[in-house]
């Protein structure tokens, strides 16, 4: 007997299961974009963020710990100590807004999908890793000291993040 891919249990093709898989990250890598912060800084936000997915895998929500589940088995457990390279994209703003669209795309799936219960999990728990990365690395400051623990533009992001995903 052939195993069935996980998103066929939740009605989800293979593209939508790409666009709910994939945005995880994307948040990530948004979130740590919103401010250039320095290599030391984008290490410990990508660290944080994903902590923050991996911990997904205990989600008593199935979609959140499947989504989570199938992402630490494509880009490694942080757990066993594997980390995902810094990403640091040419255009940050263009970059955020295309994860915004993603955002609300995937918040119309959902809504259309499943029931709001998985819904509002998923779309939490990206706002949840948007919030871990940007409070994972205080901006400005001098060695380390000072700073803000979140600037304007992190919380921004994360606030635009929430309004986008209705959560």
């Amino acid at each position: 007997m052939i195993e069935q891919p996980a998103y066929t249990g939740f009605g989800f093709s293979d593209g939508e299961w790409g666009l709910l898989v994939g945005l995880p990250q994307s948040v990530l890598t948004a979130a740590s974009a919103a401010e250039s912060d320095g290599t030391r800084r984008t290490m410990a936000e990508n660290a944080a963020g994903m902590e923050t997915i991996a911990a997904g895998r205990e989600s008593a929500n199935r979609l959140v710990a499947a989504v989570a589940g199938e992402i630490v088995t494509r880009v490694g457990d942080p757990e066993a100590g594997e980390e995902l390279p810094a990403i640091s994209p040419a255009d940050p703003k263009a970059m955020i807004d295309d994860v915004l669209g993603r955002a609300g795309e995937a918040a119309a799936l959902l809504a259309a999908r499943v029931d709001e219960g998985d819904a509002g999990a998923y779309k939490h728990w990206l706002v949840e890793i948007a919030e871990q990365v940007v409070g994972a690395a205080s901006t400005g400051g001098v060695l380390g000291l000072g700073g803000d623990v979140v600037s304007d533009s992190e919380r921004r992001f994360r606030d635009r993040l929430s309004q986008v995903l209705n959560d």
